[in-house]
């Protein structure tokens, strides 16, 4: 690595910084022009939006984004979206970027008519409206969210380009909702009750089996989200969400649940979301997200406008606990340097990262690598087939690596 092709303090970063003035304030999107020293002749001229006067709101009913922000949208595919990762700053998905995945499109539910039912191995059956429901003790939480599916493709082959299409099947979001032990604790959960079925009314009736332990310990019946009601996409107007678990178990548009002794091998967890070996035998129920980090910015199609000072900036995440440190390296993973992990730094939720890095315009290969708090550190590509086998589909948490090329363009270097 050349000298001058390295990471640097946060402070010097700084001093840097007003020393180098517009070289440093770099923008990392192309045509995007960085600071300059402002010419005299107009460097008090009016703009000409300050001489018009505007309406109040462009859109009185409901805030938009500017219309200069019109690109930072979820990419759509065929059953669900993306989350454009790299457009994004902290931690929260606002609620229409939130990524999205169904099974058979997404129901036009009138939540007055809308029922939860809760029977199987309990002491009472009961039906709950959705007022049955918002008038029971509430809690908020933030987490992440992300499909086991996340970053498939890239265990076979460099599929994807931007770090919205590679890890986009991943947002985080503020869930508001009742407890589902609050619910199971009205109904009376008899002792030999070892699993919980939840049921989706979508048309595809997405069904997913749930330790009872996990249920009583911190799942949501979630009705909000980010402060909103569920958006229909999201599972207006009642869903599960299940802190650190594949996405696919947070079923949306709940309408039953049903406690038995084993689980129901249902389509879900059988024909799909399991983990298949190289001797052909399937792996079910690897429910936990594994430890995982990606470099957000500068990624695939970015370019860096000129040598310079540049900070390195990133999310990551872990189904087991909290963020307990992230490590980037400029040089492919020969060296690697702690970033600084933004606070609040809360359990499975996405961690800010960031460290400061002065490129010197040689091509370089920049990655991260994350570890939680149990000590399980984000492993290589090569690890994860190693451990799963080639045939492995699901749950890729592997480093991922950008290259920089010599002109500042950056790819996915998988």
């Amino acid at each position: 690595m050349s000298k001058k092709n390295q990471t640097v303090t946060r402070r010097e970063f700084m001093q840097r910084s007003i020393v180098a003035s517009a070289s440093v304030g770099s923008s990392l999107a192309a045509g995007i022009a960085v600071a300059s020293p402002p010419k005299d002749a107009d460097f008090l001229t009016i703009d000409p939006w300050t001489k018009t006067q505007r309406q109040n709101f462009p859109n009185p009913d409901y805030g938009i984004p500017s219309s200069y922000e019109k690109l930072v949208t979820r990419l759509k595919y065929a059953n669900g979206s993306r989350t454009p990762l790299q457009k994004l700053h902290g931690i929260i998905t606002p609620s229409g970027l939130h990524f999205e995945r169904h099974h058979g499109g997404i129901p036009e539910i009138n939540p007055d008519l809308h029922r939860l039912v809760i029977h199987g191995l309990v002491d009472e059956p009961m039906i709950f409206t959705m007022d049955d429901i918002v008038r029971l003790p509430a809690v908020s939480q933030i987490h992440f969210l992300e499909c086991s599916g996340n970053t498939f493709a890239e265990l076979k082959k460099r599929t994807w380009a931007t770090v919205q299409e590679t890890h986009g099947l991943l947002s985080c979001c503020e869930w508001t909702g009742v407890r589902l032990s609050t619910l199971l604790d009205r109904c009376g959960v008899k002792p030999d009750a070892r699993w919980v079925l939840a049921e989706g009314a979508d048309s595809a009736v997405m069904t997913r089996s749930i330790p009872i332990d996990k249920a009583m310990n911190d799942v949501i019946v979630a009705y909000s989200q980010n402060g909103e009601m569920l958006r229909p996409e999201q599972g207006y107007p009642l869903r599960l969400f299940i802190p650190g678990f594949e996405g696919n178990m947070s079923v949306k548009w709940l309408r039953r649940l049903k406690l038995g002794t084993e689980p129901w091998q249902t389509r879900e967890e059988t024909s799909a979301y399991t983990d298949l070996g190289a001797d052909g035998k399937a792996l079910q129920f690897t429910f936990v997200m594994g430890v995982k980090s990606v470099i957000t910015s500068p990624s695939a199609v970015m370019k860096l406008s000129k040598p310079g000072f540049y900070e390195i900036s990133g999310i990551a995440w872990t189904g087991s606990g909290k963020i307990r440190r992230v490590e980037v390296s400029v040089d492919g993973g020969k060296s690697w340097e702690d970033a600084i992990l933004e606070g609040p730094i809360m359990d499975r939720c996405l961690t800010r990262f960031r460290l400061p890095w002065q490129w010197n315009g040689d091509s370089a290969t920049i990655l991260s690598r994350a570890t939680d708090s149990t000590g399980d550190v984000q492993p290589t590509l090569e690890s994860v087939i190693k451990a799963r086998s080639s045939n492995s589909y699901y749950h890729n948490n592997a480093i991922q690596p950008w290259l920089v090329a010599s002109n500042g363009e950056v790819s996915n270097a998988r």
